[in-house]
């Protein structure tokens, strides 16, 4: 008789190891989506104690007008990739839950460059009305915080979250 017509039981297989087929997955995208959020909170710690702190040799020229198409700046965006680059390579090679990890890094990247570079800051040339409440909350916080050009009294260091008061 062939496999086909036996049960999962009668397989030697139980009906948990087809729970945990479904359950691994779903817990490497909740995974994903904490540290995506999570993110926010790391990228405001470095913005605000390293950036505008020991690292501001290379953030000062993000609050200058900009001389070319690179600024000494874009240098964290190859820093910060690294630790995602690591954790994506090790969770290829048999440790999944730091696919996860770094995944949800990436994405957090991904999505920081294209709301600080392409939509704030219009480094990269596209067409996209900058509409809805959220959007232009964390827009007027982003410019807000680019009022100080030095390295002391900036506020709203978040890239994609900013409080309601800079709502309109």
């Amino acid at each position: 008789m062939t496999e086909a017509g036996l049960s999962r039981e009668e397989r030697g297989g139980s009906t948990m190891e087809g729970m945990d087929a479904l359950v691994a997955p779903l817990g490497y995208v909740l995974l994903f989506l904490a540290v995506f959020a999570s993110m926010e909170v790391v990228a405001w710690l470095m913005h605000r104690y390293l950036m505008h702190g020991p690292l501001w040799v290379l953030h000062e020229s993000h609050h200058r007008p900009r001389t070319g198409w690179f600024e000494k700046n874009d240098l964290f965006g190859i820093f910060f990739s690294v630790p995602s680059i690591i954790l994506i390579y090790l969770g290829t090679h048999g440790t999944p839950a730091l696919l996860a990890v770094g995944l949800g890094m990436t994405a957090y990247g991904f999505a920081y460059f294209g709301f600080h570079d392409v939509i704030v800051h219009r480094r990269v040339r596209v067409c996209f009305p900058a509409a809805g409440r959220y959007l232009q909350r964390i827009i007027k916080a982003h410019l807000v915080h680019h009022k100080t050009t030095g390295k002391e009294g900036a506020v709203s260091f978040g890239f994609l979250w900013a409080p309601k008061s800079y709502g309109s």
